[in-house]
């Protein structure tokens, strides 16, 4: 059956089958789970290698797999937590994880890592929204470590706000708060959806992709008071895409000047041309992620760039496929490198691993999360045939090791 449309953009596009969606569990039964009762007791034991943590849509859990990223294996550790998980991220140098629920409210929960067994301990929770706005919850959240702040996308208010991070890696209060206007043609476009934030290279401008509104939205971004604004009478700077497409990622390519759009609906992926001084995106080039007889469900998912930026990786859940993308040097435009299957079903989320030769996907239908290995050199990605059972996997996290870390 299809998803409510009021759950985030990781709605289940049309057409494909899925259990239930479970419903939003309140924000006083968000807590967390012993280890020793989540996991097997092997799980306890100390081991090296980065911990990966995993958000289950409608579960209301996260799972935790151990990654040795020398020989690419995977040790399933199991539920760490139970609490709905719309999305995790974590620290990038503190053993700190954020949770992105689905409730009313928007609500972050912190937990604290240990990475000797990858327990997760809940030391704090904050709300987002002062007032609810409909079930769905949060779609999005995301680290700036410049400025140490966290980026939030609220799918179901239609908001983007941003949150201090503290110098233990707790969440302040929140700093901002910017509301999206506007609809689409869709049924799922009634209103602003934001699906993605993300800071621009010179840190004065934010982008937020509105699923809902069919735009990208740029607003004022101060990172001395982490606060957003729209910053004329006329509102916040907007990109507006084909009405109906449904915009869910972006991705800065490294020079600065040249932005990815990833739209749901319509499954294709824009090189946009970002002008700092002004603020503003210019569409240069638009191409399908679909394959060229594709019929039936089109829907696109994720969107990650190599940290070189020669490849820019795709997930389309229409057809169960990841599709890699070389990016020109000098122009910043794509040509399609490869077409590979996901290795299972509807690739809601992927990520790539920090050092760069492996990417996970989170293959949400078919309950598992698939390894793939990255050739730096040419971009092409090769199914390993490793898979860690996952119950509806939906995006995924990593806590590098220190020994990780000192090879990046």
């Amino acid at each position: 059956m299809n998803a409510s449309p009021h759950l985030p953009g990781g709605h289940r596009p049309q057409g494909l089958t899925r259990r239930t969606v479970l419903g939003a569990v309140t924000a006083t039964a968000a807590t967390a789970v012993p280890l020793s009762a989540a996991a097997p007791a092997k799980a306890t034991s100390s081991r090296g290698g980065d911990l990966v943590y995993v958000g289950t849509w409608g579960r209301g859990q996260v799972h935790a797999i151990r990654f040795d990223p020398a020989d690419g294996t995977m040790t399933p550790i199991g539920s760490v937590a139970q609490v709905t998980s719309n999305w995790v991220t974590a620290h990038p140098t503190r053993p700190v994880l954020y949770v992105a629920g689905s409730e009313q409210g928007g609500y972050i929960r912190v937990f604290r890592i240990d990475d000797t067994s990858a327990a997760l301990e809940q030391i704090g929770e904050i709300e987002t929204e002062s007032v609810p706005a409909g079930s769905g919850g949060l779609s999005y959240i995301g680290v700036d470590a410049r400025s140490q702040t966290l980026l939030v996308a609220d799918f179901a208010a239609g908001t983007a706000a941003t949150v201090p991070i503290e110098r233990d890696g707790g969440l302040g209060t929140v700093a901002s708060r910017v509301q999206d206007t506007g609809s689409g043609p869709n049924p799922r476009q009634l209103g602003p959806h934001p699906h993605h934030v993300v800071i621009d290279p010179s840190r004065r401008f934010a982008l937020v992709a509105d699923f809902g509104a069919d735009r990208v939205f740029v607003y004022r971004y101060d990172q001395e008071t982490r606060a957003l604004s729209a910053a004329t009478p006329d509102g916040p700077g907007a990109y507006a895409t084909a009405p109906g497409s449904g915009p869910r990622r972006l991705a800065f390519h490294p020079s600065g000047h040249t932005v990815y759009l990833l739209d749901e609906l319509t499954a294709d992926i824009q090189a946009l041309s970002w002008d700092t001084a002004r603020g503003e995106l210019t569409k240069l080039q638009s191409l399908t992620t679909n394959a060229p007889d594709h019929t039936g469900t089109t829907s696109a998912a994720e969107l990650a760039i190599s940290r070189d930026g020669r490849f820019v990786y795709t997930s389309n859940r229409g057809e169960n496929t990841l599709v890699v993308f070389s990016s020109d040097p000098r122009t910043g435009l794509l040509a399609e490198k490869q077409r590979i299957s996901c290795a299972g079903v509807t690739p809601w989320s992927f990520a790539l691993h920090p050092g760069g030769r492996w990417l996970f996907v989170a293959n949400e239908a078919s309950s598992t999360v698939n390894l793939f290995r990255v050739d730096p050199r040419s971009g092409r990605l090769t199914d390993t045939g490793a898979s860690v059972t996952v119950p509806n996997p939906d995006c995924i996290s990593f806590r590098v090791s220190a020994s990780t870390a000192r090879l990046e």
